[in-house]
Parts: structure tokens; sequence; C-alpha cells
């Protein structure tokens, strides 16, 4: 067997350790890699409910812009985030909700909370407007009510995909004889036509409908069947959902409670939407 003399062993076990040292120090130095990053957010899309007023309606029939207070609402997030915001028109209010769920729009303007929605968007508090929900009758109805079980023995209707808050949807489910229909309108030709016996929907949308359909003859009932808050809402599957932009969208809602800025849009928008031009 050769072996190898001391002093070469000793420089081989040197120029060894030089190497690992010149090796571990250079992957010391070398940047590290960066995990992938997000899509930037440079623009939100959002909708809602497009047969709203005075909150959010189609401009035109046409088009795909929403206008409306919650509009004017988004306009006024839009310059606080420094980031667009369009609020357009993707169908029905059903459709929206679907829309949300897919992450094909980053924000709804105005929903009421229920846990179901909680599985597919973020709710920012505080909410920015309280509705209340109320039931209409024929003015000859001799419904007296007081309380939800007064429903119970009637037929009533709602649009489809609209909310009441968790008690009464829960409510509604188990206890009423409630059918959901595709508008306000087709619900309000039923009530007017005696094909349901009640409709449950927003006071003041329902109103506006009534006097731009000319409409007579319905009016609401109290107590109020419910009065929620109307949130601002972020999908889980949107690209700007990030913990950076949740925190600027929940200051921008404190802010704008603080600053009761949505009356004066409610009411701007009330009397556009009497001149706006009356369905075809």
């Amino acid at each position: 067997m050769v072996t190898m003399p001391r002093t070469g062993l000793l420089r081989w076990l040197m120029a060894l350790l030089q190497a690992s040292a010149l090796a571990a120090a250079a992957q010391a130095q070398a940047p590290a890699s960066a995990p992938p990053s997000a899509p930037a957010c440079r623009q939100l899309v959002a909708s809602g409910n497009p047969q709203y007023p005075p909150y959010l309606w189609r401009a035109d029939e046409s088009g795909d812009r929403l206008v409306g207070a919650n509009a004017d609402m988004l306009a006024w997030l839009s310059r606080e985030l420094g980031l667009p915001i369009e609020a357009r028109y993707v169908g029905p209010w059903g459709r929206v909700q679907e829309e949300m769920r897919a992450g094909r729009i980053d924000l709804i303007a105005g929903a009421f909370f229920t846990l179901a929605r909680t599985e597919y968007m973020d709710y920012f508090h505080p909410a920015f407007h309280e509705t209340r929900s109320v039931v209409f009758v024929r003015s000859g109805s001799r419904l007296d009510y007081r309380r939800w079980s007064d429903l119970a023995p009637l037929q009533g209707g709602t649009v489809i995909g609209n909310s009441f808050g968790e008690e009464f949807d829960r409510y509604s489910r188990e206890k009423l004889k409630v059918s959901q229909v595709a508008s306000v309108e087709k619900a309000l030709l039923m009530l007017q036509k005696s094909r349901i016996d009640y409709l449950i929907y927003e006071d003041s949308p329902a109103l506006a409908y009534l006097a731009r359909l000319n409409i007579e003859g319905i009016r609401p009932l109290k107590p109020a069947v419910a009065s929620e808050p109307l949130y601002l809402t972020l999908s889980h599957r949107s690209a700007c959902n990030t913990p950076e932009m949740r925190g600027r969208l929940a200051r921008a809602m404190y802010t704008l409670s603080r600053q009761s800025l949505m009356s004066g849009w409610i009411d701007k928008n009330i009397e556009l939407w009497k001149r706006a031009s009356p369905p075809p």
C-alpha cells in the first residue's frame, strides 16, 4: 500500500478546508431568492344589486356602468385609496354574488351580513349605511301585522338573492311561504295583481320603484321586518385581498362613518332617480 507523506496530507487537508470555506462564504453573500409575489393590485372592480335605487342602478339599459349613492361612495373610496375603482354592472343580484364567489369582481358595494357569505367574502366595519326592510301590502289588505308569525298563513314574495338578516332569513325558510322572483318590478306587479299577499323589500328602494312604475294602492306596514347594516365586502379570491389592502379598506370605512357622507349621497340620488327615464 502506498502512503502519502505527512506534509502532502496536511497540504491536501488545508486545501480542502479552504475550498469549503470559500464556498460557504460565496453562498452567504449570494442574494436570497425572493418568493413569488402576488399580482400587484392596480384596480378594483366593484358591483352590487343593480335594482337598488337610490343606492345603485344601471346608468342606461344597455351599458355596464352603475350609478347611485353607493357608486358615489366607491368614487370617494377610490380617492381615499389612490386606486381606480370601477362600478360595473355584471348582471342581477344573484349573478353578482356568483361573480364575487368566483373572484371575478373584487368588491360588493352594499351587502347585508350572513354567515354563508363569509365563506367567500370579507366584511368591513363599520357598515356604511343602515337600511329598513318592511312588509308591503295592497291598500285593501286586512293583514294586522305586528310580528313575523302574522305572515305565516299568507303567500309572500321577495327578490332572488335578497337577505334580511340571519335571524329573519332562518325564520322565513322554516316558517313562511315566500316566493323569490327575478326583479322588484316583477314582485310589485305580482302584489298589485294579487298573485302574492305581501312583499318584503327595503322601504326606500320599493317606494322609488312604485313611483317610477306609477303603481298606486300599495303601502308599507310597521314595524320593520329588519333593520340591517349595509357593508362593503371584498372577495376572498380577489388579487387585491391582502392584509395591507384589508387594513386600508377598514380605515377608509371608519373615516366614511365619522364624516357621515352617505345621507347626502342618498338625497342627491333620490332626485336623480326621479328624473331618470322610466324603464321600457
